[in-house]
């Protein structure tokens, strides 16, 4: 416990830096970028040129990039991204409404994605070269030439639309109704999952395949355990330091795919937030929404990793 504790506060420190890497990246790209703030704060005004430098000159906006960019994280560290040009509210108002959602959704397909990948590989492995073995590694070559948006437009169209078993779109707050929730998010969860979840399997399939082989699993077996057993308590675990490796990597995938999912079945999370924000030139929003994603990207990826040094002692005595 010590030394996982010890492993834990040396990954932290190392997020301050990171974190400090991605906003000093984020602050650089919108500050070179062909959208002006204060263009974008008076639009559809007819500011004057005076107007324009006023705004610039209270905002800051005509210092030193070094200064601003000392003062940009001063105001992070206050909770202050800004006010929308669009909506003249606070930016972290904005995104703390959306964020819910985004991580709701990222989560719920997260999920889904884990479950079918252990069930579709471990079975795949147990099975290899037989018939459940093809159909599954067919259908994982499938699910990941598939792309999400397009799994989406045909979930809409066969379960939404002619079954009529989900909403086409829109969202249901789980303190108003947990069933209506439930189907609301159902279908997107699983158009951003199941390219994941294909991926996943084949790993899982190669890493399980790779455990069954060694000499432990075949004596444990020789000795009377059952095969359930042996697979469940040593060999899965064992299999998983591969598929959490690449799983803290589709975390990413996941964050980065709900903008086109939320945009399609019209979900109010970060994804629509950030689309919107473009096009109506909003870049305060855009630059609060890309900077709470990648930072919980960081601090997901630190989950996985405390993940693989627990299913991993062999890392623990390591560090």
């Amino acid at each position: 416990m010590i030394a996982i504790l010890r492993i834990l506060i040396r990954r932290v420190a190392l997020l301050v830096p990171l974190v400090l890497g991605i906003v000093l990246f984020v602050f650089l790209v919108m500050r070179f970028s062909d959208v002006d703030p204060a263009s974008a704060f008076f639009q559809g005004a007819n500011p004057t040129p005076e107007q324009l430098h006023r705004f610039r000159e209270e905002n800051g906006l005509l210092d030193p990039l070094p200064v601003r960019y000392v003062g940009f994280v001063g105001d992070l560290l206050h909770g202050d991204m800004g006010i929308s040009a669009l909506t003249r509210a606070p930016v972290v108002d904005q995104v703390t409404t959306a964020l819910p959602l985004t991580v709701q959704l990222t989560f719920m397909g997260l999920g889904i994605a884990v479950v079918l990948a252990l069930l579709g590989g471990v079975t795949a492995a147990i099975y290899r070269d037989r018939l459940p073995d093809q159909i599954i590694r067919v259908v994982s070559l499938t699910g990941v030439a598939a792309p999400g948006f397009w799994l989406a437009l045909l979930m809409i169209q066969y379960l939404a639309v002619d079954l009529g078993w989900f909403p086409t779109s829109g969202y249901v707050n789980p303190a108003d109704s947990f069933t209506g929730w439930l189907k609301t998010m159902t279908l997107p969860a699983f158009a951003l999952s199941l390219p994941v979840a294909a991926q996943l399997t084949r790993i899982v399939r190669t890493s399980v395949v790779e455990e069954l082989d060694k000499d432990y699993v075949r004596t444990a077996i020789g000795s009377g355990l059952p095969p359930r057993v042996v697979v469940g308590r040593n060999v899965l675990r064992n299999a998983l330091i591969n598929p959490l490796t690449v799983l803290g990597l589709r975390v990413g995938y996941l964050l980065g795919g709900a903008v086109v999912i939320e945009t399609i079945f019209s979900l109010p999370g970060m994804g629509k937030l950030m689309i919107d924000a473009v096009k109506n030139g909003d870049p305060a929003v855009v630059q609060g929404v890309v900077l709470t994603t990648a930072t919980g990207f960081v601090v997901v990826n630190l989950v996985i990793d405390i993940l693989y040094l627990l299913v991993n002692p062999r890392l623990r005595e390591a560090s």
